[in-house]
């Protein structure tokens, strides 16, 4: 492994480490409120299970019962006293209507003196929902929102209005009782109504911008849905209560750390990239080839949620389109690269987290009769980087605090 890659997989991999979800637990149950009946817990999200797993570890037989909702083959077994769900990610399926009216069962009938737990992360927009329509309109709309470009914070306004939990609906549900969220944050801003498209804090979206969105991404409406979309959310909620913990920022901050301490001169360049993923990786690159005759080694971070526009019928994710596009920028220099991933370790349907290219990777595909601008058009970064060693494998991590792309350049051997 060149000294790039292995500096590369280091910093992001010691950046994810840095944000899993158990600190972030642990210290907000210090700010738990004190209850005199029933404490319940919920968990929903791609980190849903490690979260659960902090708190039980905290408060063992004080949660009378639990569910916890995460993406399939995110779930490491079995936790005392709760009952733990697989379902479908980033489009709702039938594990997501059967474990989200699970949670709905715990969670009715509830009185003042009890106690919702509910520990969120980044995915729980698909992974919890109650609709008054059938799942198969309520994918459509998903797949028309994701193909149509809507940014995270767009696909949620939609979600929140057509659902009956999303929007801080899932707190009224649960009153009396109060509610007590931790956020892990996969949004940029930190915006708590967007998180998992706030399930349990009031909502500022409006009808309006629900179904200016709809209309933008062609997203199938019947009259029903459309009736759906035009209900108003709750403004206020006076029986939840929140604390934020880690971000795309703490993201980015441990990735800069662990760059230093590898010897690197470190840039923070953003931790709010949110622009077409093509277009984000042709700007890394950019920024790369105005390093390209430095005489230290330089790392620049960027953090954030890239977007894709669906054109050609490829495979890949946004981290592994904004890598095949830098790899285009990047081709001919022998001292720099780029990786970026995903820090829940899943990016788009596929197995892998992201990709990692070099100067060389351009080369290499067109050695194996592959051109990268066409597999860039086709959306098949995938095979694209499976075809030269460039798929970043993790598996689920655990966490989900958006994305990080991190540049290396090392000094150019030609000046010295």
């Amino acid at each position: 492994m060149s000294r790039l890659r292995e500096d590369a997989v280091a910093i992001t991999r010691a950046a994810i480490d840095a944000c899993m979800p158990r600190e972030v637990v642990l210290r907000a149950l210090k700010q738990l409120p004190k209850v005199t009946g029933r404490t319940v817990l919920v968990a929903i999200g791609k980190a849903a299970w490690t979260m659960a797993e902090a708190a039980l570890e905290v408060l063992g037989d004080v949660i009378d019962a639990g569910v916890v909702i995460t993406k399939y083959d995110h779930a490491r077994g079995e936790l005392h006293n709760v009952r733990v769900f697989e379902a479908g990610h980033p489009v709702p399926d039938e594990g997501t209507l059967i474990a989200t009216r699970a949670a709905l069962e715990l969670t009715k009938d509830l009185s003042r003196e009890d106690l919702v737990l509910f520990l969120v992360s980044g995915g729980g927009s698909a992974l919890f929902e109650s609709v008054d329509c059938s799942l198969e309109e309520l994918q459509q709309i998903n797949r028309a929102l994701l193909a149509g470009g809507a940014s995270i914070d767009e696909v949620n306004v939609v979600r929140k209005h057509l659902s009956g939990v999303k929007g801080g609906r899932f707190a009224l549900h649960c009153a009396p009782a109060q509610v007590f969220s931790v956020l892990l944050s996969d949004v940029l801003g930190d915006r708590v109504d967007t998180i998992a498209s706030g399930p349990a804090v009031p909502d500022e979206s409006t009808v309006e911008q629900a179904l200016s969105i709809a209309a933008r991404c062609g997203v199938p409406l019947t009259d029903a849905t459309r009736a759906l979309l035009m209900r108003e959310t709750p403004k206020s909620l006076s029986n939840a209560s929140y604390v934020v913990g880690g971000s795309v920022r703490e993201l980015c901050t441990h990735a800069a750390e662990a760059a230093r301490a590898l010897g690197y001169c470190t840039h923070l360049l953003t931790d709010g990239l949110c622009c077409e993923a093509a277009e984000a990786g042709a700007f890394l690159a950019s920024e790369a080839r105005a390093y390209a005759d430095t005489e230290e080694p330089i790392a620049l971070i960027a953090g954030g949620e890239t977007v894709v526009h669906l054109r050609g019928n490829g495979l890949g994710g946004r981290n592994q389109e904004l890598a095949l596009s830098a790899a285009i920028g990047l081709a001919g220099m022998e001292n720099a690269a780029l990786i970026s991933v995903g820090s829940d370790g899943t990016d788009g349907p596929t197995d892998a987290a992201g990709g990692y290219v070099d100067g060389a990777t351009v080369a290499t595909l067109k050695k194996k009769g592959m051109d990268a601008r066409s597999m860039l058009s086709n959306n098949d970064s995938y095979h694209a980087l499976a075809a030269c060693d460039g798929l970043i494998v993790t598996g689920p991590t655990g966490t989900n605090v958006n994305d990080v792309a991190v540049v290396l350049v090392l000094p150019n051997r030609k000046n010295g």
